[in-house]
């Protein structure tokens, strides 16, 4: 089966991302947010308030974002309220798709997995899931990025899904990419160092001092937007009062080498399984 046809696989070559309208229902999307808003109340109420960054610092910060890769974690905004609730949360992940039942079930469509055969990618293995609230008002930037830099592997693989939970506009935060960007490879990596500590480093030789040139994604409801893993994407600051849920999935290449020195890392006997697994209720 292919999702695919030439004009689009030819479009996502040359720009580095491809939008595909009307991917889920307004109602799948609609179900799924409340779950996952449901969801992040419970579990804000029983852990301790960590600040997602990308950029985090050594401590108790680091260890709770380093160790989330096979658990569902919440993280919650820097504006945030004191109140523990959905409201709160910035995001929730990043084994979603392995350790929840409906997620396993909107992060296991067949249509996926014939995406990923339609650009290439010879073992897909699914990675990392997370809900992105970009709470109104108080949503917070996300600065320009790569994913690779982030989940690379050697050659690089990675393809991120993500599909719009509510509508994505200029106003609430919609994404922002470089068409075309993924040509200048791959800028930096965000990896776990010898010493123990965690950073973004700048590759040598990247073509990181040329000018981006970005574009919005504005995106209706139920939209998939396919991210290349090399190409830089932003998001701007919620200050709507409209929320920008979001859910994002990124897939590997099992063909591929996938470092020890990544941030993402899982334990022993939870490894990485594709579309077809029946993983749901499975613990680490």
């Amino acid at each position: 089966m292919t999702m695919l046809n030439r004009d689009q696989i030819a479009a996502f070559q040359s720009d580095g991302f491809l939008v595909l309208p009307h991917f889920s229902s307004a109602a799948e999307c609609a179900a799924l947010l409340e779950y996952a808003r449901d969801m992040a109340t419970d579990l804000a109420r029983e852990a301790r308030r960590v600040v997602f960054s990308p950029t985090l610092q050594h401590g108790d910060e680091d260890e709770y974002f380093l160790t989330s890769g096979d658990k569902i974690r919440v993280f919650f905004d820097r504006q945030s309220q004191e109140e523990a609730s959905w409201l709160d949360v910035n995001k929730i992940g990043h084994a979603l798709h392995d350790l929840d039942p409906a997620f396993e079930v909107f992060s296991r469509d067949r249509r996926l997995a014939d995406i990923c055969a339609d650009l290439g990618m010879v073992d897909p293995l699914l990675l990392q899931s997370t809900v992105i609230f970009k709470q109104s008002y108080t949503g917070a930037e996300i600065r320009d990025h790569q994913d690779a830099s982030y989940l690379y592997t050697e050659p690089v693989s990675v393809l991120g899904f993500w599909f719009a939970l509510e509508d994505s506009t200029i106003d609430n935060g919609c994404l922002w990419v470089e068409p075309g960007g993924h040509d200048r490879g791959l800028l930096c990596r965000y990896r776990r160092r010898p010493d123990g500590s965690v950073g973004m480093e700048r590759l040598p030789g990247s073509g990181i001092d040329r000018e981006p040139n970005f574009v919005p994604v504005e995106a209706e409801v139920g939209t998939l937007v396919i991210l290349h893993g090399l190409v830089p994407h932003r998001s701007g600051a919620n200050r709507s009062p409209r929320s920008r849920g979001a859910y994002t999935l990124h897939v590997i290449d099992g063909a591929c080498n996938y470092p020890d020195d990544n941030w993402l890392q899982r334990g022993q006997g939870f490894p990485l399984l594709g579309f077809e697994a029946k993983l749901a209720g499975r613990r680490p």
